[in-house]
C-alpha cells in the first residue's frame, strides 16, 4: 500500500483487498488514542525494571566482555538495570543455543545469577528463521510438530543469519506451542528475564523467483516498497508462500511480527508467571498488546537523532507507548558530543536502550568522561522520575494514552504546537527540550502558556505566553520542564530500578494561579501480570493541590485500594513547592491524615530559596505514608 498526502488530501494505492475505514471523533487528542486503543487493544503493562536504562552491542565477543561492561558501569556510577546480548551468544547463530567456546552454559549461567543478586536482568534476542540442521534440537522439533510457512507443498527454504532456515507460521495454532516449548527448554537452562524478537517482517538474505504467471508474487501495481519499488518478494518470503489453513502469505505478510509477538508474550507468561517483556522490530496495529518497540537500525548522526523524536510519537500514537531508538546510533561511528547529546534526550525515552553494531567504535555511557558525566546526571533524573513514568504506562494500559507525547496532546487550542517535533511532552505535563545540532551554543524552545519550572533547577522558571524563547544550551543535559498544575511524585536516585524503589518518596508540586494541580502514581509489585486490576494488589494515590489564590494553600492526597501501599510502608519524606511568588515563607502548617486529624509535626521543618520570579519552598520530614489520606493546609506570609 501507498500512501499519499498531499496537503487537502490522502489517497490510498493498493494492489488489491478491502479497506475498512474507521473515524475516531475525539474530539480532544488523549480521547482520539483512547477510541481507537479501545478498539484495537490497550497496551501491554511493562515491568517496572523495563524502564530503567539498558545495555546493548551487536559484537560483545564473549561472557567475560559482558562482564566487563556491567562493571564499567558500577565503576562509573552510570545506573543500568538491563544488559542484553545480540545473535553472538547463540552457537552458530542458532536459536536457543549458547556457544560453547565464548558464551558456555556454566558462564552464563554464574553472569545471569550475579545479575539477578545485584537486582539487574537480563535478555537476548532471538530470530524467527530456525536452522535447517538434522542435528539441531529445534528444527527437529519443528519438523515433527508440521509448524513451517510452506510453498509448492514443502517447508520454504529461506536464509538468514545461521545459514538456510525455515520459518514457524505463527497463524498456525500449533506453532504458538512450539515456540512457547523451546522457549521454556531454553530457560531452564538460561533465566533470561526478556525476549527481543528480530528480523520478523519476515527478514530474508534470499529473493525468491515469482511463481510463473502469479499476481501475487507480481502484483500488477507496484508499490514503492523502499522508495525504489523494489518487487514485493525481494528479500523476504515470496507472496505465494502459503501458511495454515491455505492462508498465503499475500494477506498475511504483515501480520508476522504481530503473530510472534503474541506468542512469545504468552510463552513468557507461561515460563515465568510474570509481567512479560518482548521487544519486537516488526510490528501492526495491535502490536501493543505484546510489546515495546525500537525504531530499528539508526545510525550515528545527527539527523538520526534529531529524527529519533516524531518516530517515538508516532509509536505513541500507534497504541505502542514503550518505545525507544538506539542511544548514540546504531550504524557507523559516533562521537563523543553526539553520544552526549543523545543520552540526554535517550534519557528520557520511554525505552532507553544504548546500542551498537558490529565493527563501529564501542559506545558505553562510561568510555568518556564526559559522556559518563552527562549520564549520571540525565540518568540520575530518569530514576528519579520512575513512579512518573511507571504511572504513565499504568495511563496507557488502562485508557491507551501514550508516555511520549507531542506538545498538542495537552495544548490543542494553541495551534503553534502543531508542528513542533524537536520537543516532546511526557504525559500531560513534563516538557523535554533537548539541543539537536552539532556545536550549538543555545536552543529554541517553544514554551506554551503557563509558568514551566527547570526540573534540574527549580529556581529556574520560565514563564510564557505561548512563545520561543532561546535559551543557552547546558554542557551537561537537555532542558526538562514542568509545567504549573502538575504534581509529581518522585524517589531518590539509585544504580537500579530496585534500589529506587526502596528511597521515601518526594512530591513536587507546581502550584498555579488559573488551575488547581493535580498528580497520580500508581504502585504495584511491578511485575504482577495484572496492572490495576479489580481487587488486586495495588494502589493509587491521587493528588491535588487548590489554586493560589490568597496566602492559603492545600495539598492533599486520596488512595485508591490503599491496603497495599500500606503494606509496604512507603513513605513521601519531602514536598516541595513552585509557583509561589517572591518572599512568600510559609508561616503556618497543619497537617491531617486518615489515621490522625491532626498529626504529630515533630521533625518537619520548612526552608525557601528564591534567585528567580518564584519562591522555591521545600518542606523536608514530613513523614506521610503514602497509603494513607493527607491533608496539608499551609499559610504564607504576606
Amino acid at each position: 500500500m501507498d500512501v499519499e498526502y498531499t496537503g487537502d488530501r490522502i489517497t490510498y494505492k493498493v494492489i488489491g483487498g478491502i479497506i475498512d475505514l474507521y473515524i475516531f471523533a475525539g474530539p480532544r487528542p488523549a480521547q482520539v488514542i483512547e477510541q481507537y486503543t479501545e478498539f484495537i487493544g490497550r497496551p501491554a503493562p511493562m515491568p517496572y525494571w523495563s524502564f530503567g536504562f539498558h545495555q546493548c552491542r551487536y559484537g560483545y565477543h564473549d561472557v567475560y566482555e559482558l562482564e566487563a561492561v556491567v562493571a564499567g558501569y558500577a565503576e562509573a556510577n552510570i545506573p543500568l538495570d538491563v544488559m542484553w546480548t545480540d545473535i553472538d551468544y547463540m552457537d552458530a547463530y542458532k536459536d536457543f543455543t549458547l556457544d560453547p567456546v565464548n558464551f558456555p552454559l556454566n558462564k552464563m549461567q554464574q553472569f545471569v545469577e550475579t545479575l539477578h543478586k545485584n537486582r539487574q536482568r537480563y535478555v537476548v534476542i532471538l530470530d524467527p528463521g530456525i536452522n535447517v540442521n538434522r542435528t539441531y534440537g529445534t528444527f527437529i522439533r519443528g519438523m515433527q510438530a508440521d509448524i513451517f510457512i510452506k510453498r509448492f507443498g514443502a517447508p520454504y527454504l529461506g536464509v538468514v543469519w545461521p545459514g538456510p532456515v525455515y520459518f514457524p507460521d505463527f497463524v498456525n495454532p500449533a506453532a504458538a506451542d512450539f515456540w512457547s516449548d523451546e522457549i521454556i527448554r531454553f530457560r531452564e537452562l538460561l533465566p533470561v528475564d526478556g525476549l527481543w524478537i528480530d528480523m520478523n517482517e519476515i527478514s530474508n538474505f534470499n529473493t525468491s523467483e515469482p511463481a510463473p504467471s502469479s499476481t501475487l508474487d507480481s502484483p500488477p501495481y507496484k508499490i514503492n516498497n523502499s522508495g525504489v519499488r523494489r518487487p514485493i518478494n525481494n528479500k523476504t518470503v515470496p507472496a505465494t508462500a502459503v501458511h495454515y489453513g491455505n492462508i498465503t502469505e499475500y494477506n498475511v505478510h504483515n501480520l508476522y511480527g504481530y503473530l510472534e509477538a503474541r506468542a512469545t508474550h504468552a510463552a513468557l507468561i507461561k515460563a515465568t508467571g510474570e509481567r512479560p517483556f518482548v521487544l519486537s522490530r516488526s510490528t501492526f496495529v495491535g502490536s501493543g498488546k505484546y510489546t515495546a518497540h525500537w525504531t530499528g537500525d539508526n545510525s550515528a548522526t545527527w539527523g538520526d537523532l534529531a529524527y529519533s523524536i516524531p518516530t517515538i510519537l508516532r509509536f505513541g500514537l500507534f497504541g505502542i507507548p514503550m518505545v525507544g531508538a538506539d542511544i548514540c546510533g546504531f550504524n557507523g561511528n559516533t562521537t563523543e558530543e553526539l553520544c552526549r547529546r543523545w543520552i540526554r534526550l535517550g534519557a528520557f525515552y520511554p525505552f532507553a536502550r544504548n546500542h551498537a553494531s558490529k565493527g563501529t567504535l564501542p559506545h558505553e555511557l562510561y568510555r568518556w568522561e564526559s559522556v559518563a558525566a552527562s549520564s549520571r546526571k540525565v540518568l540520575g533524573l530518569r530514576y528519579r522520575l520512575l513512579p512518573y513514568l511507571y504511572t504513565l504506562m499504568f495511563e496507557a494500559h488502562s485508557a491507551g494514552l501514550p508516555i511520549a507525547r507531542s506538545l498538542f496532546f495537552s495544548f490543542p487550542e494553541d495551534i503553534k504546537t502543531y508542528g513542533i517535533n524537536s520537543q516532546f511532552l511526557l504525559g500531560r505535563g513534563v516538557m523535554v527540550s533537548p539541543v539537536l545540532q552539532e556545536g550549538a551554543a543555545s536552543v529554541n524552545i517553544y514554551f506554551p502558556a503557563g509558568n514551566w519550572f527547570d526540573l534540574f533547577n527549580y529556581a529556574s522558571a520560565v514563564s510564557s505566553r505561548g512563545n520561543t524563547v532561546t535559551l543557552t544550551a547546558p554542557p551537561d543535559r537537555p532542558y526538562l520542564h514542568v509545567h504549573e498544575g502538575n504534581i509529581l511524585a518522585m524517589q531518590g536516585e539509585a544504580l537500579t530500578t530496585m534500589a529506587a524503589r526502596l528511597t521515601p518518596f518526594h512530591l513536587l508540586v507546581a502550584v498555579s494561579r488559573s488551575m488547581n494541580s493535580t498528580g497520580q502514581v500508581f504502585l504495584d509489585d511491578g511485575v504482577h501480570l495484572q496492572m490495576g486490576n479489580r481487587g488486586g494488589q495495588w494502589s493509587l494515590a491521587k493528588f491535588y493541590g487548590d489554586t493560589l489564590l490568597s496566602n492559603r494553600l492545600i495539598i492533599g492526597s486520596r488512595v485508591i485500594n490503599r491496603q497495599y501501599a500500606l503494606s509496604q510502608r512507603w513513605i513521601i519524606h519531602k514536598i516541595t513547592i513552585l509557583g509561589l511568588e517572591k518572599a512568600r515563607k510559609v508561616k503556618r502548617y497543619m497537617i491531617k491524615s486518615t489515621t490522625a486529624r491532626r498529626r504529630d509535626l515533630s521533625g518537619m521543618f520548612t526552608s525557601s530559596t528564591c534567585e528567580g520570579s518564584f519562591e522555591v519552598v521545600e518542606i523536608s520530614g514530613f513523614k506521610q505514608l503514602m497509603g494513607e489520606d493527607f491533608k496539608l493546609e499551609l499559610e504564607f506570609s504576606d
